[in-house]
């Protein structure tokens, strides 16, 4: 199985991510918050600014300091692997 490099090290299955999205929005900020407080938010940026929000099929949202291009990038790459390998 292959996974996604999110940054620092965080690995998530590309098969439950539903979209990637950037956090500048209102709505964006709001379903973060509302996440956070549900208890269903992963923080993984590491105190650096978050640069992409991830959707997962489960009802996670995950944060990243990776832009939502790099991990685009990244998730086409992991699903030409898969593909081929």
């Amino acid at each position: 199985m292959k996974f996604l490099n999110i940054g620092f090290g965080n690995l998530v299955n590309p098969d439950r991510v539903l979209s990637i999205t950037e956090p500048d929005s209102a709505p964006i900020k709001r379903f973060i918050q509302d996440c956070r407080e549900k208890g269903t938010l992963i923080d993984a940026s590491f105190g650096r600014s978050t640069r992409s929000v991830i959707f997962s099929d489960c009802g996670y949202v995950i944060l990243s300091s990776i832009s939502p291009e790099v991990l685009s990038g990244r998730l086409n790459e992991t699903e030409e692997i898969g593909n081929n390998g």
